[in-house]
């Protein structure tokens, strides 16, 4: 039986299409993705994404803890910062890509994938010999995240901290309208300005319902997961599951810049150096469909009449109005103009290799 995030009864309310996702019921849509998605890009919305995991890491040994579990170097933060990273295996697949905050000394916070939480973890806890205090506090968070241009003049509104002054990746943890303890970063998953707020379950309703009636001057709507996949697929973002995996390596999905092997040995660093010395036989690519057509998961990608890969992710780009996705293709036909195609209902339509992001921001 799915479980229910606290705003699952305004959820309903409002006629969202609930969906099971992640073990949680789930809205996918209020209206239709395209306008949710294009909210988003012109104005605001706002997403319930509470099914997120939180894990707490503090003490003396909390950094290197860290350190050994992530890819990218968390050395490097301070106070007030987070950090995109991702969890190696010990065969240089990816456990889970994550976000990495820096709330004060010794105390940090993992934010995990709602499908991979008790993976993760029990990954973390058994690389934990050094004995970090570990506190998983994903079943007491509610997370909101409020998404778009408009973003930052609306969370403004309940706060007298000055948003402006935050960066992209920036955090800070206090009493936010009226939710004590709250942590509002400047992390988000649409390329837009966002703000996610991290907060007690028990202030999740009152906080959507100043969210929205402080929104709704500047068009501020709820928004599903349907407009959240397609807004991180413009942006070339990779969702677990599907673009990266256990079996796909960070440098195979472009991640080389968050896999820091120069900061000494973490889990699956020797298996990266050797794949990063050695070359890497495929890589993740940005697909453009240049006929008409919509790739979706798990349609074939050939060459000459060959198959060699499957698409990963792949929808109609609502800003570009054309079909978009990624996939795992041969190292040497990832090249930036490649011609391929992608088998849709088994004819072969053109597709061209593309610089990710696919939107400019």
């Amino acid at each position: 039986m799915s479980k229910q995030t606290e705003l699952y009864h305004i959820h309903s309310a409002l006629g969202a299409q609930l969906i099971p996702f992640a073990g949680y019921d789930m809205p996918v849509r209020y209206s239709s993705d395209k306008k949710e998605h294009m909210a988003v890009r012109e104005a605001a919305g706002i997403f319930d994404v509470s099914h997120m995991g939180e894990f707490i890491i503090r003490g003396p040994k909390a950094l290197e803890l860290i350190q050994k579990v992530s890819s990218n170097d968390a050395s490097k933060l301070v106070p007030g910062k987070a950090q995109y990273s991702c969890m190696p295996n010990h065969q240089g697949g990816i456990v889970d890509d994550i976000i990495v905050y820096y709330i004060r000394d010794d105390q940090y916070m993992i934010v995990a994938n709602a499908s991979n939480i008790e993976k993760d973890w029990n990954w973390i806890k058994d690389s934990n010999t050094m004995g970090a205090e570990m506190i998983d506090v994903s079943e007491e968070t509610s997370l909101l995240a409020v998404s778009g241009p408009k973003a930052e003049a609306i969370v403004q509104k309940l706060t007298n901290h000055d948003l402006s002054e935050m960066g992209t990746y920036f955090c800070f943890k206090d009493t936010f309208n009226g939710a004590e303890k709250s942590l509002i970063a400047t992390t988000g998953y649409t390329g837009e300005r966002t703000f996610e707020i991290f907060i007690y379950n028990k202030y999740a309703e009152k906080m959507w319902n100043d969210l929205m009636e402080v929104g709704e001057e500047f068009g501020l709507i709820p928004t599903g997961l349907g407009a959240r996949d397609t807004l991180r697929l413009e942006m070339g973002y990779m969702l677990y599951g599907n673009d990266i995996n256990d079996e796909t390596s960070p440098l195979e999905a472009g991640l080389g810049w968050i896999t820091k092997l120069n900061k000494g040995p973490f889990n699956g660093s020797d298996i990266l150096a050797k794949q990063k010395a050695e070359g890497i036989n495929k890589k993740l690519v940005g697909l453009e469909i240049v006929e008409r057509g919509i790739p979706r998961s798990g349609y074939e990608i050939a060459h000459e009449g060959k198959v060699v890969g499957t698409v990963t992710s792949g929808s109609m780009s609502p800003l570009l109005n054309k079909g978009i996705g990624m996939g795992y293709v041969p190292s040497e036909l990832s090249a930036i103009g490649t011609e391929l195609d992608i088998m849709i209902r088994n004819k072969p339509v053109r597709a061209e290799v593309v610089k990710r992001p696919f939107i400019t921001k």
